[in-house]
């Protein structure tokens, strides 16, 4: 779930919309076009476009989160999370650079068209060619490592409800009240449904400079489940110039769980811990 979910403010999750998104290629007459859904393993550039219901390149986006374009990168087994800002050309396609393992991967491209009522996500298959070693799901876990940072969940998920989740970072045991501003918030969390990778909507709860959000070390956001079933979570932070990623795998209750109910460290796991380099 990211804050960058369904920001159709009118119909979002909050008020009723549990529908995940990203499960398809082509949602209102919009697509995602990658130039080859067929990659070679490793770093590499990407590129595509956004084809609009008249057939062409779309080339004006309303920003969300300070971006026009969010773009959503995950192995079908939910390791190597990316999430990067592709670069528009003024004919309307979109590169960016991406490290990708061999796989099957799924791409999701967060978008608000202009002349649209508001945001979609589409989503697109593809194939990294070489030898596939898939990673089993992680346990559910409360606590995240990341080097020197710890994140902590508090809440959790619950099935056609909103729920709040509360993230906590600290950094060798200290409370990190320095968090830096990322994309107009002080975290960003994108939630997939195992299973089939559907993307819900999260909404961060306050913002940089309102007069009421502290820069840490809690960050705060309201989701809705879809359905019952196992989640895993992704907030992106700033920290010392550098943006990381906390990764979660959560189970949905019928009550709202805490984090001090027997939390078990997290190993840490490659695909972990972002440079800033690769959030363009």
């Amino acid at each position: 779930m990211s804050d960058h979910f369904g920001h159709d403010q009118a119909n979002h999750g909050v008020h009723g919309r549990a529908q995940p998104g990203g499960l398809s290629v082509s949602e209102n007459g919009y697509t995602l076009e990658l130039d080859s859904t067929i990659l070679t393993a490793g770093v590499q550039p990407v590129s595509f476009r956004v084809i609009g219901p008249d057939g062409q390149a779309v080339t004006e986006f309303t920003p969300e989160h300070e971006k026009e374009l969010h773009f959503i990168v995950v192995r079908r087994d939910t390791t190597g999370f990316q999430h990067v800002h592709p670069v528009m050309d003024e004919k309307g396609t979109w590169s960016v650079e991406l490290a990708l393992e061999p796989g099957d991967w799924r791409f999701f491209a967060d978008i608000h068209p202009v002349g649209h009522d508001g945001t979609m996500t589409l989503g697109v298959d593809v194939a990294v060619a070489g030898t596939y070693d898939p990673q089993p799901l992680p346990e559910a876990t409360r606590i995240a490592q990341i080097g020197e940072y710890t994140v902590a969940l508090d809440g959790g998920l619950l099935p056609g409800e909103p729920s709040e989740l509360t993230l906590t970072v600290s950094r060798n045991d200290r409370p990190v009240t320095d968090l830096q501003p990322y994309l107009a918030a002080y975290g960003h969390l994108v939630a997939l449904r195992v299973g089939d990778l559907g993307y819900l909507h999260v909404h961060p709860e306050g913002e940089p400079g309102d007069s009421t959000t502290a820069p840490g070390p809690e960050i705060a956001f309201m989701a809705v489940a879809p359905s019952a079933g196992t989640y895993r979570l992704y907030l992106d932070f700033q920290h010392n110039d550098v943006v990381r990623t906390a990764e979660f795998t959560v189970q949905t209750t019928k009550t709202t769980p805490r984090s001090d109910a027997a939390p078990q460290a997290a190993p840490e796991r490659r695909g972990h811990h972002h440079s800033g380099h690769a959030h363009h």
